[in-house]
């Protein structure tokens, strides 16, 4: 993008009114930045200005500083932050890791990243859509040293077998935009002119914050959940321990008229680490068989801890993970993954573990005798109808159906290739593979051995031409592995209506546009998908808002409506869908054209 030299048309001040239709554009592109993020990259009391450039491209800068921000089409619709925003708040994007510094010598070269070069980590490829902004970044180093668009999906990048172009690289390091800025420099010692490699100042600073951690401070903040990368064991629940301790926690008699400290304290001198190791594992249990259901996945471990483990707990007893040997939710949750009760996954742009799911074919829960008692009601904002509106509840689901990678292993454990699966599942059918053909590795029980048809199943034609094969794969990564290789449907139900169709589900798409003069529409497709009549929705509408609605076929999709509102209603239309017909949040896409 600016690898020739081309001198700005013009270099201007915004306005105040311009400069806050910049932040508002900049927090719809950047999501996850804060206020203090964006007061940082755009200072509300320094004057920022604007170079205009023949491409049409615009670049926000500093006056007197640094350019923060630059738009490739001018509208809004590509706008990415430099490297000396990203410099200054490295999670402005997510980012992908190289596999080395070395790769990094082609990035500044003006090469666009290709999948090859980057670090796959061991739960999977992060998720992400085709046109989304991502940085770059080296293993080590925290600093991001290019930026750019994705060209596929995780799911579609998958489907290639991790070949081809990830990100199109729109601006890196050493670039002339980068070299534009008088006072230029680089973020630490570990950028070269020629190559970025690790930066010995941050990882010998995180080090020694490692080792200085002050064990006194996870006290003042119990209720915090860590979910920091950690190591895995490997723990075995036995089912008559596991009666005698409930037994023993519930006659538990604890104090009452004690501060929370004070109360806290005296049960833990009452329970040993093992003793809330193994409570843990009965509350998991418990949990797994009452409250998480198949739909309700993935759910993130924060949830999954508060809205169900916690509840399961004994009367009057306090679970403190701290407390346990493992020290964190994240270590908990993946020991338990590596015994093959559960599936995990981390997400990379919540930095927290998700459960993706659950073996109900495993020892210990099939041995594990839970008690019936009636749970407190856990709010549900995703699919549960507002209260007031007469549509009925809608439920959405990922299913999975046999593909011609994996059907060898259905058969082999008689599994009907052609039902549709749960991710649950799915794990319980590769699992059940695994312990037919005794594949659990037996000097590191969390491994397994790959026979030819397991390796074939999870590999063939996704290894690299001249690449040598897996031997083996750890239990934590296998589910997700294994439901990668099978086609995915999705399942709409509403009422006694339900629909099955083939591959991941379409969002509802809202875009506000302007039309003569100053006059806004505002148009929403992709209704069909919830099972939402174009029709109803704009009767419904109208009386709603207060304005004409109409509908028309969208060009070229036969069956497929679009639903016209006349003005800006954009957020109280995606509010309603959510409200009023269940339709979840991570459905709706919405875009405002109106704003340049």
């Amino acid at each position: 993008m600016f690898k020739k030299n081309v001198d700005a048309k013009a270099v201007q001040r915004l306005s105040g009114a311009d400069k806050k239709k910049l932040r508002r554009t900049a927090k719809q592109r950047f999501p996850q930045a804060s206020d203090d993020d964006l007061d940082v990259i755009l200072p509300p009391k320094v004057e920022i200005t604007v170079a205009k450039y023949p491409s049409r491209t615009l670049v926000y800068g500093i006056e007197g500083g640094f350019p923060m921000l630059f738009d490739i089409d001018g509208r809004g619709h590509e706008l990415f932050p430099t490297v000396y925003a990203l410099w200054n708040v490295p999670h402005l994007l997510p980012a992908f890791t190289l596999k080395g510094g070395e790769v990094s010598h082609f990035i500044l070269g003006g090469a666009d990243l290709m999948f090859p070069g980057i670090s796959v980590p061991p739960e999977g490829l992060p998720s992400f859509q085709a046109g989304q902004p991502w940085s770059v970044k080296v293993p080590g180093n925290h600093a991001p040293i290019a930026v750019g668009t994705t060209t596929v999906s995780n799911t579609e990048a998958l489907k290639a077998g991790l070949r081809g172009k990830a990100l199109r690289i729109a601006h890196y390091y050493k670039d002339l935009l980068w070299a534009s800025a008088d006072g230029r420099y680089v973020p630490n010692e570990g950028f070269y002119d020629d190559m970025v490699i690790e930066d010995p100042n941050f990882a010998s600073a995180s080090q020694h914050i490692d080792s200085s951690e002050d064990p006194s401070e996870a006290k003042q903040d119990k209720a915090a959940v860590d979910v920091s990368e950690c190591r895995t064991e490997d723990l075995a629940i036995n089912s008559e321990t596991i009666e005698d301790l409930t037994a023993g926690v519930s006659e538990l008699n604890l104090p009452q008229e004690k501060t929370t400290e004070e109360t806290e304290e005296k049960e833990h001198q009452h329970l040993s680490t093992e003793e809330i190791d193994h409570l843990l594992d009965i509350c998991l249990l418990q949990a797994l068989h009452t409250s998480v259901k198949d739909k309700d996945l993935p759910i993130p471990g924060s949830i999954l801890w508060s809205n169900h483990i916690l509840p399961c707990r004994p009367p009057g007893v306090t679970l403190d993970i701290k407390k346990s040997s493992h020290k964190k939710l994240s270590k908990w949750l993946q020991s338990k993954s590596s015994s093959g009760l559960i599936s995990t996954k981390e997400d990379k742009h919540k930095k927290e573990v998700m459960l993706i799911g659950i073996n109900r074919k495993h020892p210990d829960y099939t041995a594990f005798k839970h008690q019936k008692k009636v749970q407190e009601p856990v709010e549900q904002h995703d699919n549960i109808v507002g209260e007031g509106s007469s549509t009925k509840q809608l439920e959405v689901d990922e299913i999975y159906k046999s593909s011609s990678h994996v059907n060898p292993i259905f058969l082999a454990v008689d599994a009907d290739t052609g039902k549709y699966y749960s991710a649950s599942e799915v794990f319980d059918v590769v699992f059940r593979y695994v312990e037919k053909e005794n594949l659990v590795k037996q000097t590191d029980k969390a491994k397994v051995i790959l026979d030819a048809t397991l390796c074939d199943a999870l590999y063939k034609g996704a290894v690299k031409k001249g690449s040598a094969y897996p031997s083996e794969i750890h239990k934590k990564d296998l589910g997700s592995t294994f439901i990668n290789r099978m086609q995915i449907h999705h399942r709409v139900a509403r009422g006694n209506e339900v629909v099955i169709r083939k591959g991941a589900i379409r969002t509802v798409q809202i875009m506000t546009e302007r039309r003569q003069g100053n006059k806004k529409m505002t148009r929403v497709s992709g209704l069909e998908c919830f099972l939402l009549d174009a029709d109803s929705l704009a009767s419904e509408l109208q009386k709603k808002f207060a304005c004409s609605t109409t509908t028309a076929e969208l060009p070229g999709k036969k069956g497929q409506h679009e639903v016209l509102i006349q003005g800006g209603v954009i957020e109280n239309l995606a509010k309603h869908l959510v409200d009023h017909h269940g339709v979840p949040k991570r459905y709706i896409e919405v875009y405002d054209k109106t704003k340049k």
